[in-house]
């Protein structure tokens, strides 16, 4: 199972997703006024594309995403922003990736460097997991919603590249190229998603067990939470038992 769609599986169950919905309007909209940076055109310029797709399947409000743009392209006054990413390793010896965006270097690295060493993790230096990590386009919804062979179709026709069996969810897998066409095709479909982003999948997977596994959700959950998070990526696997008393 991926540990990509089970990290969001966990955090929709925890009933993180709405209660941070406001957290995620933010990480958006910082995403948002980064890539317009480079053009306010969405048509010619990809990451700014991505980035509101993926504001549009969070139904962000279309305002929003205009003043974002416009505080990137400076027709509005903004904060001017550091990215910076992350790498090291978690209990077991899990890869984790963490992308923040930044107007406060020192306070970001102290802070995340805090929260790697207080739930059994640690940096490492620049390059030592992002090697085990692919950009794709990850969609996450529910069994209920849709049946295998039907979202199948749905995904293929639109441009998608693989359909996973993650327990109670699908995940579906794009091309980032391809994202917003077939999210876009999934919502036509009447589905909605439980989740919808370009993320970064590792290659393969860990699996946690025991105190390990609790303790890897916390060292999550606390980077997260950290204000100028805006993704956070890993290669763990948890079985299903475990995860439902995480959850609960």
């Amino acid at each position: 199972m991926s540990g990509h769609s089970k990290w969001a599986t966990i955090k929709h169950k925890k009933g993180a997703l709405d209660a941070k919905r406001g957290k995620i309007f933010t990480r958006l909209i910082k995403e948002i006024t980064i890539a317009a940076k480079s053009g306010g055109d969405a048509e010619k310029n990809p990451r700014l594309r991505t980035a509101v797709a993926a504001a549009k399947a969070e139904n962000m409000p279309s305002d929003n995403i205009k003043r974002a743009i416009q505080r990137g392209t400076g027709e509005l006054p903004g904060v001017s922003y550091e990215e910076i990413t992350f790498e090291g390793y978690g209990p077991g010896g899990v890869a984790i990736l963490v992308e923040v965006s930044t107007d406060n270097r020192n306070r970001t690295v102290s802070e995340i460097r805090h929260a790697f060493g207080k739930n059994g993790g640690n940096l490492g230096e620049a390059g030592s997991v992002a090697w085990m990590f692919k950009k794709k386009g990850s969609i996450v919804v529910p069994k209920s919603a849709a049946k295998e062979d039907d979202l199948m179709n749905i995904i293929l026709e639109a441009g998608g590249d693989d359909l996973r069996d993650d327990g109670g969810s699908w995940e579906i897998i794009t091309d980032p190229s391809a994202f917003e066409p077939v999210v876009e095709a999934v919502k036509k479909a009447g589905i909605t998603p439980e989740s919808a982003g370009v993320a970064l999948l590792p290659d393969n997977y860990i699996k946690l067990e025991g105190s390990a596994a609790s303790q890897m959700i916390r060292l999550m959950e606390a980077l997260e939470d950290f204000d100028d998070t805006q993704n956070v990526y890993s290669n763990f696997d948890i079985d299903e038992k475990q995860l439902a008393e995480v959850a609960s």
